[in-house]
């Protein structure tokens, strides 16, 4: 009998703990309904790359590629549905970077000024590292085939979002983020230079020149 009511009691202290867990995250979710909302249609996708056959795959996400061939032919359709696929097998790292990172910023930004600032760096970047890939071209330095390079994902607005939260950070840990920014990209592409690295580092800019977008947005205290 003892144990019984020693059980009960044990039982109604955890389950409103429990309870209480799953009520904070679904509030952390709905904060951020587009950030959320697009993880769900790259797990979707996801399901889909390790479920039709490889080579139907390969013709797929090259359809879907934002490369000079597509961005002269068909642009906007390219633009929108390269978001829609990741460049690798695995979906987990998405959650992981669009809780971290997206999340945070699209509930300081609202979630039409977070839309605008990716999208400005997704399309800004997508042009600038192509044009990048075209001069290279012309001076015999890359391939024609690239021309037809698979370029898809989400990197150039991921990484404008990771750029432009670094207005969200107290001073002094803010130059510290933006360093640290900066120097992963700049690495990256010091160690492997291709149009995708330029890309990366021009979303970096274009994240940060979209400072006029944060102005109004509460700013972070500065460190005691």
């Amino acid at each position: 009998m003892g144990s019984t009511v020693a059980e009960r009691q044990t039982h109604r202290k955890t389950k409103p703990l429990s309870s209480s867990g799953v009520k904070t995250v679904w509030r952390y979710v709905k904060s951020a309904p587009l950030t959320y909302s697009w993880l769900v249609l790259l797990l979707l996708t996801t399901i889909v790359q390790h479920t039709i056959p490889a080579r139907r795959l390969h013709a797929l996400l090259q359809k879907e590629s934002t490369n000079l061939h597509h961005l002269a032919s068909d642009p906007i359709r390219v633009l929108v549905q390269s978001l829609l696929w990741i460049d690798g097998k695995y979906w987990w790292p998405c959650l992981l970077v669009f809780t971290v990172f997206l999340a945070p910023a699209e509930r300081w930004l609202g979630h039409l000024r977070w839309l605008l600032v990716g999208l400005v760096c997704h399309i800004g970047s997508t042009y600038l590292s192509e044009g990048y890939l075209y001069w290279t071209i012309q001076e015999a330095i890359a391939s024609p085939r690239l021309i037809d390079a698979r370029d898809i994902g989400v990197s150039y607005f991921v990484t404008g979002i990771v750029a432009v939260l670094t207005y969200h950070i107290p001073r002094p840990w803010r130059w510290v983020y933006l360093a640290g920014t900066v120097l992963v990209f700049g690495i990256a592409l010091a160690l492997r230079t291709n149009f995708t690295g330029v890309g990366h580092l021009c979303a970096v800019g274009l994240g940060l020149a979209c400072y006029p977008l944060t102005r109004s947005r509460r700013r972070a205290p500065a460190a005691a």
